[in-house]
Formats: structure tokens, sequence, C-alpha cells
């Protein structure tokens, strides 16, 4: 049985900058899937609208944004909301946001292949999902901090709950139906690397910032900060 008491230290397989492109493509659509069916996109779609208000014209920015899916989530939400968005994903890794650019090539999302702390953005929100957690908390403070000064309207921070029974599950499911050996020993590993509501009051704090903390199903934090 792991330990649950404290955040994992471990590296998950995705953070090599080495691994081969058609693995990270099998990553990138099981992840898709695994977000779909279990809320994730949900969530993230939550948390924009709860910083959107009544706006109906908006610039978006995800940091770590993978394969883009959330922020296709997002521009299906607002097309059919009738809001106009302006979306930008921003992630490290090439083989990403080549995988991103790809897949979405005609919706006009723009990504940008850079570490989020070299790009100079300021839209009006800035989210991420399930990327905080790859991360230490002295890293997730500036992080935090550059999150608040570089949105306009706010930011939202979709991330994942470690606890056991999240542990078990996502364990279970991968073992059964995934093909992709970078999701079956990053999913569960991802759990361990996740967050108590008592540390991200103790980041938040850090940070100087004050922000919403909610639980959503399954096993997910949902962090809102609005200026």
């Amino acid at each position: 049985m792991p330990d649950f008491s404290t955040r994992s230290s471990e590296k998950e397989l995705l953070d090599d900058p080495l691994i081969p492109f058609k693995d990270i493509r099998q990553n990138m659509q099981e992840l898709n899937t695994i977000n779909t069916l279990l809320g994730g996109h949900a969530i993230t779609k939550r948390g924009f609208r709860k910083i959107l208000g009544t706006r109906q014209e908006v610039s978006i920015c995800e940091i770590g944004c993978g394969g883009g899916d959330n922020l296709f989530a997002i521009d299906q939400w607002c097309k059919r909301a009738g809001v106009k968005a302006k979306l930008t994903g921003i992630d490290i890794n090439a083989h990403c946001v080549e995988f991103a650019k790809d897949r979405y090539r005609d919706i006009g999302i723009e990504f940008i292949c850079s570490d989020y702390k070299a790009s100079a953005v300021y839209p009006d929100v800035i989210f991420s999902s399930l990327f905080c957690h790859h991360f230490t908390n002295e890293e997730l403070v500036s992080m935090l901090q550059w999150m608040q000064q570089h949105s306009k309207a706010g930011f939202f921070i979709n991330d994942l709950h470690r606890h056991p029974l999240a542990w078990w599950s996502i364990t279970g499911l991968t073992k059964v139906f995934s093909r992709s050996y970078l999701v079956k020993n990053d999913a569960p590993l991802s759990v361990l690397r996740g967050f108590k509501k008592k540390e991200w009051r103790q980041l938040l704090r850090k940070a100087g910032v004050e922000a919403d903390i909610n639980w959503q199903w399954a096993f997910r934090y949902l962090i809102v900060y609005k200026k």
C-alpha cells in the first residue's frame, strides 16, 4: 500500500523529454477518454464558467495544455453559448504541442511550445488541468503567483485529490483498459503526487492568493481565483 500521507516526489514517465512521439500520441488519446468519462472536462468547464460570468468575449490560456483537449472542450462550450473566445495553449513538450496542432488544426486554437514562465501572455483567464501535480510545492507557490499576476479576470486549477480509493480505482481501470505504458504508470502515480485540501490551503497562503477550494467528483479539486 502506498503512503498517502505526503505527496510522492517520484517523476512521471511523461516528464521525460525523450519519450517517443507515438507513445505520447497514445497517452494523449487515452487521457482524453479518461477526462471525458470521469468528468475531468466537466470540471474544467465549471471552473471556466465561474470566472467568465456574463462576459460575451474572453481570452483563455491553458498552461501545460498537453494534447489540447481541455481547450477544445471550452471552445465547444463557448460556441454553444455564443461566447467569442480566443484560446491559447502552452506546453513545454514539443511532441504534445505537435499532437495538439495536428488534432485541432481547424479549430483556431493557438498552441505554443514554451515554458509557461517564459511566455508573455496576459489573457482574461488562465487555467491548468492535471498540471500542478507535476511540480514541487515550492514551484507551485511561484506558479500560483504567476497565474495571479498574468490573468486579468482570474485563474482556476483542476487537479487530483490524493486518496486511496482514487489510487485503487485508476490502477484497476488502467490495468484492464489501457494500452499505454505511460498511462498505466503515470495515472496511479499522478494520484500519489496529488493534493489534500489542507495542502492547497497552505500553498495558497504562501503565495498570498485567496481562492475557493472545492472538491469535485471523481476525486478532484477545483481551485478558483477571481479578481
